[in-house]
């Protein structure tokens, strides 16, 4: 079989051994169906007080924001910028989750009346994070992008891991605020004005806050600028006006923490909820815009929708040009600017997929061709020239989907070999590149996801260390995918009323994923049909006894000779509610397929 499918273990979710009673008892509880029950309690929800919170989230169930560490110190100074009217600069990263964490401060800081202005590096020409040349220029009175005076620069999503560049700052009478929620190292940090991360040491705040480290960059600014509308308004609860852009401000929040994918539980869960349903009624022209030129304004949004509709139109003008154009569209345009940057953003992207399906090509051919696939060789490392960079990344996730391993993907450039990583559970990249960072001139990012620099005379000496880390941590049946189910159904299960009763379990992403279900020995009513372009995809109409359901397998479309009417099957799947012409009904959406 391809890639898609019965290259897969399967393990059924258990509930914890401290679940203080059974699904039966927590569905009537919570008045939920009992599968529902079943999957919340394979997730680790296992009393009423906490299903609630989970079905329920509040607003109110968000921590104060001075619970983060360094927020306190950070919204006084910023607070103090805005009434003396000095200048200040948001110096953002050029992913959805930077984008969306400086027009979140943006937006907070305009309302306040303060003189503020962004500032993205260039993927390509400046790279990730802070820089002392941009913070120089900043200094120096020739080229200010902001007023009169030395600015207040605020980092977002980035800079952590800056000590350099949060020198500079200092030496040239620069007040530096870094946010941030990536790794770092405790004994290396930058010595800025305040440094804003949940990971920081906060004692009071550790124990009651625990899960705030899942925060993403847009989340720890929605932070930031709560606490500095607080103080500017004086006092806990804000004006109509600063509560009624919290709330907007929540629609960002939501796209980079989707984008980003952090787990989607505590915070992140309650911000994602209420900031999904933000999208479509934001007062956010550029955002409507953007809604509009994704054809998404009859669609109820979804995670799905911004992890893989809109976030990636945010992210291929980073990608593939310059970010500042999606900053923009988040903060300062007309509706005719805001048409025609959402429009140029739908073509970047509709290039940056064609860049990512040829390098994706290339990359897999090399995995084969040099016998990176084996399972003696646990991590793949591939560097090539004219590979574009502002992609790399999203070719690694696909080439750890197909091949089950870490991907460190990297563009050969006049000496430097720069690009990115992804991996797989169970094995931080960040983790290893710290054990392999002699051979690399710099790094960071996280357990899943992180970018590096090194020189290309290093890159065949990194790859035989980083696979030798890798063998240690990852052994060969490590390799093969492990899908966990976390119910069985019979097909008459599948019904509208029981998929819309899951779906209370949305936003679906890291740390909650879409539920998985398995019916088991049901047979194909008739040949699988390719479909889709190509025929790339599958559709089949299952049967169970007299139930028929239609189910889509995407990316299975080179079986469907060996899928002739008759054969039987067990089908794991997501369950999904389609709308064709005004009518609903529910779809078997196939992840993998055992023949019995």
């Amino acid at each position: 079989m391809s890639e898609a499918g019965m290259r897969r273990r399967w393990r059924t979710r258990e509930a914890p051994l401290s679940a203080p009673e059974g699904s039966g008892s927590l569905a009537r509880r919570l008045g939920v169906h009992p599968l529902v029950a079943g999957i919340m309690l394979g997730r680790g929800i296992t009393d009423e007080d906490a299903g609630r919170r989970y079905l329920e989230p509040k607003l109110s169930d968000l921590s104060d924001p001075t619970a983060i560490p360094g927020v306190p110190r950070a919204a006084e100074r910023i607070a103090r910028a805005v009434a003396e009217r000095q200048p200040i600069v948001i110096y953002g990263d050029y992913d959805v989750d930077g984008v969306t964490a400086s027009a979140i401060l943006w937006h907070t800081l305009k309302l306040a009346g303060a003189d503020v202005t962004t500032y993205i590096p260039h993927r390509l020409d400046e790279g990730y994070g802070l820089n002392a040349e941009a913070i120089r220029v900043m200094a120096d009175g020739k080229s200010k992008p902001h007023g009169e005076g030395k600015p207040l620069v605020i980092s977002v999503d980035c800079g952590i891991t800056a000590v350099d560049p949060a020198r500079v700052a200092r030496e040239l009478g620069i007040d530096l605020i870094i946010t941030d929620h990536h790794h770092f190292d405790p004994d290396a940090l930058p010595d800025a004005y305040a440094l804003v991360h949940p990971g920081l040491p906060h004692p009071s705040s550790a124990a009651e806050h625990p899960r705030l480290t899942d925060l993403c960059g847009a989340g720890v600014a929605f932070k930031l600028a709560w606490q500095v509308a607080k103080i500017h308004c004086g006092g806990e609860r804000l004006p109509d006006d600063y509560r009624a852009l919290m709330i907007d401000l929540l629609s960002l929040v939501a796209l980079g923490t989707v984008a980003d994918v952090v787990p989607l539980v505590g915070e992140n869960r309650v911000l994602t909820t209420f900031g999904l349903g933000r999208i479509k009624q934001t007062r956010f022209i550029g955002l409507n815009a953007l809604v509009d030129a994704a054809r998404l304004r009859e669609e109820a949004i979804d995670a799905y929708h911004v992890g893989f509709v809109l976030g990636p139109r945010l992210n291929a003008c980073g990608r593939m040009g310059h970010a500042r154009e999606a900053v923009r569209l988040l903060t300062d345009v007309t509706e005719d600017e805001a048409k025609r940057l959402a429009e140029f953003l739908t073509k970047e992207n509709d290039r940056r997929r064609a860049t990512e399906r040829a390098i994706f090509e290339e990359a897999s051919g090399m995995v084969v061709e040099r016998g990176y696939d084996g399972p003696d060789c646990r991590a793949i490392v591939l560097a090539k020239e004219d590979w574009h960079q502002g992609v790399v990344g999203i070719v690694a996730s696909r080439l750890v989907e197909k091949f089950g391993r870490p991907v460190v993907l990297m563009n050969r450039d006049n000496g430097s070999a720069r690009g990115s990583a992804r991996s797989v559970d169970g094995l931080s990249i960040h983790e290893a590149f710290t054990a392999c960072g002699e051979h690399l001139e710099k790094f960071g990012g996280h357990a899943m996801a992180a970018g590096l620099t090194m020189r290309t005379d290093r890159v065949e000496v990194f790859r035989d260390a980083l696979v030798s880390f890798v063998n240690r941590r990852l052994k060969p049946e490590d390799l093969v995918g492990r899908l966990t189910i976390d119910a069985e159904v019979a097909l008459d299960d599948c019904r509208i009323e029981l998929f819309d009763a899951i779906r209370r379990l949305a936003p679906f992403g890291r740390g909650n994923p879409t539920p998985r279900l398995v019916v088991r020995s049901v047979t194909l009513d008739r040949p699988a049909q390719r479909i889709g372009g190509g025929g790339k995809h599958l559709s089949m109409t299952l049967r169970q006894g007299s139930t028929l359901v239609r189910a889509v397998a995407f990316g299975f479309g080179d079986e469907a000779e060996r899928l002739p009417a008759g054969v039987r099957l067990d089908v794991a799947f997501n369950p999904k509610v389609s709308t064709w012409q005004g009518r609903r009904r529910a779809e078997v959406h196939v992840i993998d397929l055992k023949l019995r």
